[in-house]
């Protein structure tokens, strides 16, 4: 398997800038470990979505896309547990 690159949505990136400083960086090395295992343990496939999956960081949630023809990780969401899913 190569490696992938990752790529964030706008609004993943605004919810990241918005993080303290503690969690942005456990959830960004969560992030950059999708680039060499985009299936991590703990990885979780969305319903209703062939390519959406979910990590937890703590509290938090990283919703991202895995793009396997481009090897491209597509953050899309990043979230307190409490919200992610509405």
């Amino acid at each position: 398997m190569g490696s992938y690159s990752i790529d964030f949505a706008r609004s993943a990136r605004k919810e990241l800038m918005k993080l303290q400083p503690a969690m942005a960086e456990r959830v960004d090395a969560a992030i950059l470990k999708l680039a060499d295992d985009p299936h991590p343990p703990g990885s979780l496939k969305l319903a209703g979505d062939e390519s959406a999956y979910r990590i937890r960081v703590g509290d938090y949630r990283i919703i991202y896309e895995i793009r396997n023809e481009v090897l491209v990780v597509m953050i899309v969401k990043i979230g307190h547990r409490k919200d992610i899913y509405r």
